[in-house]
């Protein structure tokens, strides 16, 4: 996915070097809170002659970043340091093999302004696309190309369907992105560190980065005020090292309790329309929640493979809630809008994502088994009963990684892919060492980690491979499922 060094000699574009521009980014540090914005020459002092992209008069503070994309759409997302007028230009340069024989063209988005009404924030929808094509783009901030150390690209899903076998890929994976902030995070040394592992992420080069919660961390000062929330999300989201990353790979995400609101948060928390609107203002999802029901919530394809994020805290029963009803993770809509969507899914993998672990069996902590047992049941039992096929869990929240196997009586086995944490402290499951439904070889603690997802293979003979990488990208394990052993037998269907 990555263009090479000459994609940045489009004729919209002059880079000029480092020297010449000084930093992009408005730096995230663990020494200081962002910086403000430096005062540029106004445009009358501009030297005449060609376009030059020159450092905008208001950098951005975080981005782009690259949302959702399907056929013939994508999503990039800015967020500027001050207000500004930002507009985006993209021009195709490749396309991929199974072409369907119409001509990408280059083209540009309208303005949008940003203001501080809006955390100065601008999400642009660019239709109109055509699939299996890659685009150079760039940012315009008030009119200026904004100056790039590094190439953006982004790409449309290509038109397999009736066509070709499906395109192989893969989702990078992780949770719990703790960014240091010194003045605001506990005394001591601090929690968060080694953000060089999105540099590793991005050098592996995914086809998209699945964000499975606890992607920020609220901190005391920010959980009582929308003002503390959306500091919180863009201070995170500034961070120089993850910007490659946001740039040039999509992004999706669902949250867990750190980036919804207090430690083990739930539906009482009395911020929660703040904190989804926080939460939709910095990703970039295809939808969030139904009509009628609230939360972050949603599903996407890639490929042939369906994604289901779920909302574990929007209509979370607080954990220490007993006898007066069944505790609940997902709510009554929620779970009934999934096993329905589960049950119309034709994908041979249909990835169930929760900030939480679903299938862990030992009741520890903010596990499935721990907090809402019974609604567990209900999941899985919905599952069994539907004869829903190729069903495979995606998790975090745990600060250590493994991989949960639980095959239910007369059923194929179900896998949860707990991957924990990037950059928030590691910890060791001392309780738990001895997991009898662990995937041997799967456990990695002590040490930060991120996953990857890789679907390959024929139509009809799909397989997954799960790997998790240490913060340098070095592989510490990998586990393949076929598709084949997460069906039924042919008599059971």
């Amino acid at each position: 996915m990555n263009p090479t060094p000459m994609i940045r000699s489009l004729s919209f574009i002059l880079l000029l070097s480092l020297s010449a521009c000084g930093p992009r980014f408005v730096a995230v540090s663990d020494s200081a809170p962002p910086a403000e914005p430096t005062v540029e020459p106004a445009p009358e002092d501009i030297p005449p002659g060609p376009p030059v992209a020159v450092e905008a008069t208001a950098w951005l503070q975080a981005g782009p970043m690259l949302g959702y994309a399907t056929h013939r759409e994508a999503t990039v997302w800015i967020q500027t340091a001050g207000p500004a007028e930002v507009q985006v230009r993209y021009e195709p340069i490749r396309m991929s093999g199974d072409s369907i024989g119409v001509a990408p063209k280059s083209g540009q988005t309208s303005v949008l302004t940003t203001s501080d009404a809006t955390d100065h924030i601008a999400l642009f929808r660019i239709a109109g696309l055509e699939p299996g094509t890659q685009y150079a783009y760039d940012v315009l901030v008030d009119g200026v190309p904004v100056a790039e150390m590094l190439p953006f690209a982004f790409e449309t899903q290509p038109l397999w369907q009736w066509r070709t076998d499906p395109p192989s890929f893969t989702a990078a994976v992780g949770s719990c992105s703790y960014v240091n902030d010194p003045p605001y995070d506990r005394p001591g040394d601090g929690y968060g560190g080694d953000y060089r592992i999105f540099e590793s992420i991005r050098a592996l080069d995914p086809d998209l980065m699945l964000w499975t919660g606890d992607n920020i961390y609220l901190r005391e000062v920010d959980w009582w005020s929308e003002a503390g929330i959306r500091y919180r999300y863009a201070h995170t989201r500034g961070l120089t090292e993850m910007q490659g990353l946001l740039a040039n790979q999509p992004n999706y995400a669902t949250w867990d309790d750190h980036d919804f609101g207090p430690n083990n948060s739930d539906r009482s928390y009395v911020l929660k329309g703040e904190v989804l609107e926080a939460f939709t203002d910095y990703w970039a999802n295809p939808t969030y929640g139904l009509p009628d029901v609230p939360g972050v919530f949603g599903q996407f394809q890639w490929a042939d493979v369906d994604f289901f994020l779920l909302d574990d805290r929007y209509h979370r029963t607080p954990s220490s809630l007993v006898e007066t009803e069944p505790r609940s993770i997902l709510g009554e809509a929620q779970l009934t809008w999934l096993l329905d969507a589960l049950v119309a899914s034709r994908a041979p993998f249909k990835v169930v994502v929760m900030g939480g672990q679903i299938l862990n069996p030992i009741p520890i902590y903010e596990s499935y088994t721990n907090v809402a047992p019974e609604e567990r049941e209900r999941l899985i039992d919905g599952i069994v009963e539907r004869r829903i096929e190729g069903v495979v869990f995606l998790s975090g929240d745990r600060h250590h990684t493994e991989l949960i196997e639980v095959q239910p009586e007369g059923f194929y086995p179900l896998y949860d892919f707990t991957s924990s944490p990037l950059t928030a402290g590691a910890a060791t499951p001392r309780r738990e060492m001895d997991n009898p439904d662990r995937v041997p070889g799967t456990l990695v603690y002590g040490q930060r980690n991120f996953g990857t997802m890789t679907f390959t293979g024929p139509r009809t003979d799909r397989t997954l491979t799960m790997r998790t990488y240490d913060t340098d990208g070095e592989l510490l394990w990998t586990h393949a499922v076929r598709a084949a052993d997460l069906r039924l037998p042919r008599d059971d269907r």
